[in-house]
């Protein structure tokens, strides 16, 4: 059970309450009205506040070229690489095909979603699918940069996205888009409709999406086409499909003696016949040099993956009297996602508690009864021998659809009061959020029948192989009690449609999760001071949150090669109440030309662990008109999803680096984790092996083991953090339409809830040394890491600092048109982790892979009349990567062979990228709009980066893969 903060006690005992804080920075002026801005829950008419908020309108959405508003936000400069991208198709989870954005760095489930100020859906894992939120009837979108746990609870560590709908409509507008890469592939198509009606009593909204992208391909661009790109094509394969057998280790169930793999024709994408499988003398025992007894996995691999979305939203307002208002919302969206993978790497002991062999009766097991020898006599009967088999099934790509559907309904009432000549307001709300979906997937295999089909097996008098013995045949089919014999050593050119049907496995997931919320809110002015109306706002909220994951029967008991995994089942329950205060302390005065104070605190009672206060002190200072210095010290806490702790856990075939390795592990060049290897039972010169058994030619490489991740833990505390920010925002009046905002921000979470990976508890274990972590994998006789549990756990703590800078210039109206600049930077000093209480802090890689220590953008928006023109630039700062080979002797694509990094030593650094994006719009007399433009202008093409090794390419696939156009039109009516 979490303590209250000191400075709740504090406020408490100066006060008598616990207070909130004020409403957040807006980048444009507004209306004289009271309005909620993000990061309060007081309305006033000052839109300038103690919190950096990023605002985007409506016209930003659609001059961005950009179809969703996930997209839009993660390309901010403040944004991190996604969670779960469009190109891991390696990934499973049920967040397959929506959009998230990771602020800060600090992961998708440490921000919080809202919309209209409330909570929008969640998934059982904590993440809210941005892709759900009706993009056509969003009038604005807020992005507090800050901590807001004690306005709005739970999550919102790293900061809070708002989407605020439209209040009204009077008349519809009809958009469409069309937009595709340069090649073709990866088309884009949206059609959103939105229609309003407004009367004197009320108003009524209707709004419909259509959206679809359609899937890039790997195969279809040279860079994307291999593993590790075109400079190395051979390197990364994987098993390939043609068979390979070997007799049965008596003592570990494994593969023992000499490997035979079948001779074929043909090179590394399958292509090819192979020969007769029955005989010995038909296989070879080294593997070819040139990899044609591989197989590349990306020939069968979708870069991006395709979605499907189809989503409706209404509205409706009702004024019961002059001073209380009634409204209601209901939203339905339905989302189709798929990925293709390359079919699986089939091994007896693809699964270590089913195992599968080739029967020594089987017709097809040259080790058999059945079979024929080296030399191409036949074996004596009764000598044969069970046999150990690997080929992976290219006939069967694994395909995973994830159909997802998300309902959202929400009914309040709301209303105005005066007391005491001060203007109040008060709102209730009940809040019904659900997402439910299955998973279906095909080409993975069913062990069951693979078993029958490599049992005893026959040839008929009809000539036609057949599964059981002469004398106690089994019928031919896939129904119940019938079987199909497998060649699984022939190859793809040996199988036949019957066998593959009767062992592919068709398995179905279901999830889903529910919240249930209400909310009761009021707000208002207390009493006049020197700065001002002293405000204050209060509130209660409930909340119960439900959610389930479960696998087929098949997967949760390891009956199929698809990842093994357990059931997810949970609830709480929350009890909430806030209390806020915004005091203005002078106005108008000599050195003070505004001064105040804001303070916020949140009570939170959870069922599952307890209670906890979370609190916030900010303020605003003037000096001078132009000048105005704001800061913030806000506590926060992330309470553990129902992924968290109950997740049912699965297994999965990690990439990782074992530290070990003697070539790409640190302890190729570091002696400290030489040492460490040894003293851990690992034999000199140790090399970690892929899936095809063989030594790894690259780093963050596929293990032929499954590992066991995400395992729930109901024990799991809540995250907690300290967020501070300072910054100066200058707006001078002496350049008319010039703002510039600089801020200073310092975020540290502790007792964080991670999910942790192979090569980071590896690292940890052998590069950081701590021992604790140690015990959590284990080695086969060979040193090989066999087995793996990265399950979550409350681990250490994380923190980063950086400034953010954000100039915007609107030039005065010339005779040549108006002309806005507009520039957003982010730049991180530090980002560090600690894996535990008493370890030290070390660098978690600023400025290496994806987590860029400088992001940019600048836009440029220029109109006339009834035309428009914006370029948009994105700048990422130049990062360091993995080399190819960083032995000093003879570096390969290693820049700084002996420099230091978080990998060890030697990397390779990779230049600052630049996207520019042009596009150009008209608006004609029929109130219509159109607009065209190129993203990616100059073409700037995908750089190669080693570490993306868990994807189907070594490409980021959240840049941009070449040039792409679009055209949208837009027609009010």
């Amino acid at each position: 059970m979490l303590k209250k903060s000191r400075l709740a006690a504090c406020i408490g005992a100066a006060f008598g309450v616990a207070l909130v804080s004020a409403p957040a920075f807006a980048q444009e002026a507004q209306k004289l009205e009271r309005i909620e801005v993000t990061g309060s829950r007081i309305r006033q008419i000052d839109a300038e506040t103690s919190q950096p908020v990023l605002k985007l309108t409506q016209a930003d959405i659609q001059k961005s070229g950009l179809v969703t508003v996930g997209d839009i936000l993660n390309q901010l400069s403040s944004a991190g690489t996604p969670d779960f991208s469009k190109g891991n198709v390696l990934t499973s989870n049920r967040e397959q095909g929506g959009e998230y954005i990771n602020l800060r760095n600090l992961g998708s489930d440490r921000l919080l979603v809202l919309v209209n100020g409330r909570r929008w859906s969640q998934s059982v894992g904590g993440f809210t699918d941005l892709s759900t939120i009706p993009a056509s009837m969003i009038e604005r979108m807020e992005v507090l940069k800050d901590g807001a746990s004690s306005v709005y609870g739970s999550d919102a560590i790293a900061g809070v996205v708002n989407f605020i709908l439209k209040k009204s409509m009077d008349g519809g507008t009809i958009s469409v888009y069309q937009g595709a890469n340069e090649l073709g592939d990866g088309k884009k198509s949206d059609v959103n409709l939105a229609y309003g009606v407004s009367g004197d009593k009320g108003n009524m909204m209707f709004g419909f999406t259509y959206t679809k992208v359609d899937p890039v391909w790997a195969k279809d661009r040279e860079i994307t086409a291999t593993s590790y790109g075109p400079d190395h094509k051979t390197d990364g394969l994987g098993l390939g499909p043609w068979g390979r057998v070997r007799a049965i280790s008596p003592t570990t169930g494994g593969g023992t003696g000499t490997t035979y793999i079948l001779n074929h024709t043909g090179i590394y994408d399958g292509v090819g016949q192979g020969q007769n499988s029955r005989y010995l003398a038909n296989y070879h025992t080294t593997a070819a040099a040139d990899g044609s007894d591989s197989f590349n996995p990306p020939s069968q691999m979708m870069f991006l993956s395709p979605t499907e979305l189809k989503s409706i939203f209404t509205r409706g307002t009702l004024d019961i009297t002059p001073s209380i208002r009634a409204s209601t919302t209901a939203m339905f969206a339905d989302r189709s996602s798929t990925r293709q993978i390359a079919g699986y790497p089939l091994q007896s002991t693809s699964q270590s508690s089913n195992r599968v062999y080739i029967d020594k009766d089987s017709y097809y097991n040259p080790l058999g009864n059945q079979g024929f020898a080296a030399d191409g006599t036949p074996v004596t009967p009764g000598t044969g021998i069970d046999a150990f088999f690997q080929r992976r099934v290219i006939e069967l790509p694994r395909v995973t659809t994830n159909n997802n559907r998300t309902l959202h309904l929400d009914a309040g009432v709301e209303g105005d009061l005066d007391i005491a000549g001060r203007a109040w307001t008060w709102s209730t709300t009940l809040n019904y959020s659900n997402v439910a979906g299955e998973t279906l997937n095909s080409g993975n295999i069913n062990l069951v029948n693979l078993k029958k089909a490599l049992g005893p097996s026959f040839l008929n008098s009809a000539g036609v192989v057949q599964c059981g013995t002469p004398a106690a045949p089994i019928a031919l089919g896939s129904g119940p009690g019938l079987c199909t014999p497998f060649n699984v050593l022939g190859g793809p050119s040996a199988s036949t449609p019957e066998a593959l049907n009767f062992i592919n496995h068709k398995g179905v997931a279901t999830y889903g999760s529910t919240v249930r919320s209400l909310h009761a809110d009021a707000s208002g002015e207390i009493v006049k001071l020197p700065g001002g109306m002293m405000s204050m706002a209060m509130g209660l909220e409930s909340r119960e949150v439900k959610g389930f994951d479960k696998p087929g029967a098949i997967e949760q008991n390891a009956l199929s090669t698809d990842l093994a995994g357990g059931e997810t089942i949970g609830d709480y329950d929350v009890n909430e109440a806030y209390l806020e205060l915004n005091i203005p302390i002078l106005k108008g005065v000599v050195g003070a030309e505004a001064l105040s104070i804001n303070l916020a605190s949140r009570y939170s009672d959870y069922s599952n662990f307890g209670d906890t206060t979370n609190s916030k002190v900010s303020f605003i200072y003037r000096p001078i008109k132009d000048v105005m210095v704001r800061g913030t010290w806000a506590e926060g806490f992330r309470a553990p999803n129902l992924g968290d702790l109950a997740g049912g856990g699965s297994q999965s075939f990690s990439f990782y680096t074992d530290p070990c390795d003697t070539r790409f592990g640190a302890a190729a060049n570091d002696p400290t984790v030489q040492a460490r290897c040894t003293a851990a039972g690992v034999p000199a010169g140790f090399r970690q092996v892929g899936q095809t058994g063989l030594p790894i030619t690259a780093p963050n490489t596929q293990t032929p083991f499954p590992f066991q991740t995400g395992a729930g833990n109901r024990f799991l505390q809540p995250e907690t953090a300290v967020t501070k920010t300072a910054g100066v925002v200058f707006s001078p009046s002496f350049v008319q339409g010039f703002t510039a905002a600089l801020d200073w921000y310092n975020i540290q979470v502790d007792n964080r809830i991670v999910g942790v990976s192979a090569t980071y508890l590896a690292n940890q274990c052998y590069v950081t040394g701590v021992a604790a972590l140690c015990g959590l994998h284990t080695r086969n006789a060979t040193g090989q890491i066999d087995s793996f549990l990265t399950g979550n756990a409350n681990l250490g703590s994380m923190r980063t600092e950086g400034i953010d800078l954000s100039l915007m210039y609107r030039l005065p109206a010339q005779s040549w048109g108006k002309l806005t600049v507009r520039s957003e930077t982010s730049y991180i000093k530090k980002f560090e982790t600690k894996s535990t209480e008493t370890a030290d802090w070390s660098d978690a890689g600023v400025g290496e892979n994806d987590l860029y220590r400088v992001k940019s953008n600048l836009g440029i928006d220029w109109t006339m009349g009834d035309f428009g023109v914006t370029l948009g630039t994105r700048y990422y700062s130049a990062s360091k990567t993995n080399g190819w080979d960083c032995d000093p002797t003879a570096p390969v694509e290693c820049s700084n062979p002996d420099g230091e990094w978080t990998g060890g030593t030697g990397y390779n650094k990779l230049k600052a990228l630049v996207y520019n994006d042009l596009s150009f719009s008209y608006k004609a007399p029929w109130k219509g709009t159109l607009l065209v433009g190129v993203n990616n202008v100059f073409n700037k093409k995908p750089r190669i980066n080693y570490d993306i090794g868990s994807s189907s390419s070594s490409v980021n696939a959240e840049l941009p893969i070449d040039r792409s156009w679009f055209v949208r039109y837009s027609q009010d009516f």
